[in-house]
């Protein structure tokens, strides 16, 4: 029925748009998993349907479902990744100083985390609709040093920042702790935590100074592929209690994401869409 209900809204003549071939990945635009058996279909647009079963009766699932968005809002998310003519994505500036940054109006989203978490790597997930936005990815962690600033259209702005941690800069924070606390229009900070080894003593840190600024975050669990599921379970059930009894102002409901098979991507980009005010979803539970 899953399936059924998304071929029918992706039947021939509804196409969302085209997109580049420029090494698009294959599961770039949801238009694609129509092809893919239904519960594969349903563990990359609802990572946590996977999890599921295997929790406990005793275990709330409301925290992990509260931005459960309808297929078609989800496909209508995924437009504003399609760069075009009229709707222009692309590297816009780098800077080591929020002084250096243009004065920018749209809102704006960032994302912070370990080196090595996998931050470029999902920037460049988000933006695999546009394979022609450059996102530079590194094997060697601490790559990013600077904070990159990318323009969604005239919609919002993506910030990859600095990684913390092993090999960050010197003055990292110097560099984020006052983008954090003066940036106007910066609606959504989007911590990563790597979900192979769980939360660590440097994102600690990171979350008190989220909770400091009192600027609204959101936790990504990155590289869900590479732990076994009991794993992944542990790490995220230790996560969630952090979050629920140690902070005020991350969104309960943490994100699961796998860059590589493209698992909660579609999901993201649409909670992207939505904290940024792009578009209005007709269901968000």
């Amino acid at each position: 029925m899953f399936c059924l209900r998304l071929r029918l809204w992706l039947q021939p003549g509804t196409q969302v748009c085209s997109v580049s071939r420029q090494s698009a990945h294959k599961l770039a635009s949801l238009q694609t998993a129509t092809t893919l058996p239904e519960k594969k279909v349903q563990s990359l647009i609802y990572p946590f349907s996977e999890l599921d079963a295997y929790l406990d009766r005793s275990v709330d699932r409301t925290q992990f479902q509260l931005f459960h968005p309808s297929v078609e809002d989800i496909i209508k998310a995924e437009k504003l990744f399609y760069s075009s003519s009229s709707h222009k994505i692309d590297y816009y500036v780098s800077a080591e100083r929020i002084e250096q940054i243009p004065p920018m109006k749209q809102p704006e989203v960032c994302f912070i985390g370990r080196s090595n978490v996998g931050k470029s790597s999902l920037m460049k997930a988000l933006f695999s609709l546009s394979p022609e936005v450059e996102v530079r990815v590194s094997k060697t962690p601490g790559h990013t040093k600077k904070m990159n600033f990318f323009r969604v259209g005239k919609a919002f702005t993506m910030v990859d920042m600095p990684g913390y941690g092993y090999r960050a800069p010197t003055d990292f924070v110097d560099m984020v702790e006052p983008y954090l606390y003066a940036r106007k229009n910066l609606t959504r900070t989007f911590l990563l935590v790597d979900g192979s080894v769980g939360l660590q003593t440097a994102d600690m840190i990171a979350m008190e100074i989220c909770e400091e600024t009192r600027c609204p975050y959101v936790i990504v669990m990155t590289k869900i592929d590479k732990c076994r599921r009991g794993e992944l379970l542990t790490n995220l059930m230790n996560l969630q209690d952090v979050v629920t009894k140690q902070t005020t102002s991350c969104f309960p409901q943490p994100f699961l994401v796998s860059s590589i098979k493209f698992v909660g991507i579609y999901l993201l980009r649409c909670f992207i869409t939505h904290v940024t005010g792009s578009i209005k979803l007709t269901d968000t539970c």
